[in-house]
């Protein structure tokens, strides 16, 4: 038997798997408002998406319409997510006004943050939480403590 690599290549160790209802409209969203690109599809024979893969830079995100009768549900069946995905991007200003064209809701607004990234948070139009951010200035600990100090933090 072969080696097998227990990471597979072009794999990233971590890898987010988000349970949408409206598959095929999160992938064109995805796509719109981060530029990620679908790298494979298993479609159901209903149309349903059953796997998708898509990359987004030297990032993967996993997803799948949900599956009645098991225990993987959308964040809307539970009433909202504890979990935020976070992405670095070119221009955070451009993307979070993109995202909110095709539908996502606004929960922080863009502005500059005392570590040094620009930042802002959505909820997409399926449930699931962005925080999208461009980095803008290098900051020590040092300086973001005295920063994060002085805001009252």
């Amino acid at each position: 038997m072969a080696d097998v690599n227990p990471i597979p290549e072009n794999y990233p160790q971590l890898t987010p798997y988000l349970v949408i209802d409206g598959a095929e409209a999160a992938i064109a969203f995805y796509s719109s408002v981060f530029g990620a690109s679908e790298r494979v599809r298993l479609p159901m024979p209903d149309g349903t998406v059953a796997h998708c893969e898509m990359q987004l830079g030297n990032s993967l995100i996993m997803l799948s319409d949900p599956f009645p009768g098991t225990s993987a549900k959308t964040p809307k069946e539970l009433g909202g997510t504890p979990v935020t995905l976070s992405v670095y991007v070119e221009d955070v200003d451009e993307v979070f006004d993109r995202a909110l064209q095709e539908g996502a809701i606004a929960i922080r607004p863009v502005e500059d943050q005392f570590y040094g990234d620009r930042s802002g948070q959505f909820e997409d139009p399926f449930g699931h939480r962005w925080s999208v951010q461009s980095h803008i200035e290098d900051v020590s600990p040092e300086e973001m403590q005295r920063r994060m100090a002085s805001q009252g933090g």
